[in-house]
């Protein structure tokens, strides 16, 4: 007999941790929404930002490195790295440890491309952010986004 999982089963003993959990991911998620949507048509997709930004963060990669950090099947991987290839926003070269590997790294084209995505979200949110918020709540959501960050780094 296959039993349903239970949807309806608390997150947390504590009902105002729950509540909190739901409330954040849920404002974290349609901020997140609204940032992608206000980038415009022709911004890059997750996936490839994902990649470009692990490339600028972590320096450069096997491709095996980027699957398995982003969390992508190796198929797409190949995929996304030929069209950014491509698109000369990042080159792989012969890993000089071992030849059969390639080691990918971002370029200064694709880190312009990453740059200029990151501004248009950012200046949507900064003007969102002067529209909708006090000055007394944009404090407020800088110590939220100093928490938000340590949360996620734990």
């Amino acid at each position: 007999m296959h039993s349903e999982p239970d949807v309806a089963a608390p997150v947390s003993a504590d009902p105002e941790l729950a509540d909190l959990a739901r409330r954040v991911r849920e404002g974290v998620g349609r901020v997140s929404w609204r940032m992608r949507a206000e980038a415009g048509q022709g911004s890059p997709g997750p996936a490839v930002l994902a990649v470009l930004s692990r490339l600028y963060r972590a320096g450069t990669q096997t491709p095996t490195e980027l699957a398995t950090a982003e969390r992508l099947q190796p198929q797409s991987l190949t995929r996304i790295l030929a069209s950014l290839t491509g698109r000369g926003l990042v080159t792989r070269t012969p890993d000089p440890g071992d030849g059969r590997r390639s080691r990918v790294s971002i370029t200064p084209e694709g880190l312009a491309v990453l740059r200029e995505y990151s501004v248009q979200r950012e200046r949507w949110l900064a003007g969102s952010l002067e529209s909708a918020l006090s000055p007394t709540e944009r404090q407020l959501l800088r110590l939220a986004a100093d928490l938000l960050l340590r949360v996620a780094d734990a």
